[in-house]
């Protein structure tokens, strides 16, 4: 495909898809008619036609853009967390971590630092953390908004800055297909200092664990929260994890430091750094 400078009507396509995705709620239909207002400038002005071409290079870029390798490397990482979560190692982390934990803060702080430590992958780590946390919270009248927050705010965030990451593997190898860095890994270490939003996220948290600051709806959840436990209806919804009683915060632990060195003292060999 020939290059085109769409110049300021490069925004557009994100400006749509976001638009869209808080107007209708609807993430995937927002990222397609988002992806097609993008191809359908690449159209108009290279001179294809506006409907066929259109459609044409929203299909040609999907299947140029498909990489084998983020997906064997995102497969065998999500066999790896369910491995984890299987064996109760993230409960039994929970339970050990519930042992220090002696109020309100140290609930906030705990929450926080497990999501700190599950840096695999932002959907496994929102999982995890809300299983896990989630009674100790509610024991200490944390609120589900608050909780929400500190989770939300922690998953993406630390997944982005993470070297071992399933968006690790994404964004370096998308960053190397520009030529100005020599490994997808290299790429993606060069963009962490960068990373303010992800960076700014966690520094946020920390602030308001420690000092149990709140803002807009979630002051009124918080206040609603401390009257009374969170409302039987949500407890209804909740679904436990399957998981080995027998488990051991070294179950968690082992796997992810096995991970985080073969990952660095093997770096040139996985198709993440090629």
């Amino acid at each position: 495909m020939e290059p085109y400078a769409a110049q300021w009507l490069s925004i557009l396509p994100p400006i749509v898809a976001i638009g869209l995705a808080l107007i209708t709620k609807e993430v995937f239909s927002a990222l397609l008619v988002g992806i097609f207002s993008g191809t359908l400038i690449y159209a108009c002005g290279t001179g294809a036609n506006i409907v066929m071409g259109t459609v044409e290079t929203a299909f040609k870029m999907m299947s140029n853009k498909l990489d084998l390798n983020i997906i064997i490397f995102c497969s065998l990482l999500g066999a790896l967390v369910h491995v984890m979560s299987l064996s109760g190692g993230t409960i039994a982390y929970g339970r050990r971590a519930a042992t220090l934990i002696k109020g309100r803060k140290s609930s906030l702080m705990a929450t926080s630092g497990l999501g700190f430590s599950i840096f695999i992958d932002d959907y496994f780590n929102c999982l995890t953390v809300g299983t896990v946390m989630r009674p100790l919270t509610d024991l200490y009248k944390v609120s589900r908004a608050k909780l929400a927050y500190i989770i939300d705010s922690t998953s993406a965030p630390i997944c982005i800055i993470a070297p071992v990451s399933s968006w690790a593997a994404a964004v370096g190898s998308s960053l190397k297909d520009t030529g100005a860095f020599d490994s997808a890994f290299g790429a993606f270490i060069a963009t962490i200092p960068w990373n303010f939003y992800a960076l700014l996220s966690l520094v946020m948290v920390l602030f308001i664990c420690f000092t149990d600051f709140d803002f807009g709806p979630m002051r009124k959840a918080e206040q609603a929260a401390r009257l009374a436990q969170p409302a039987a209806a949500d407890a209804g919804k909740e679904e436990s994890l399957k998981y080995n009683p027998n488990g051991t915060s070294w179950d968690m632990l082992l796997p992810l430091f096995v991970l985080i060195v073969c990952r660095f003292s093997c770096s040139s060999s996985l198709p993440f750094s090629r």
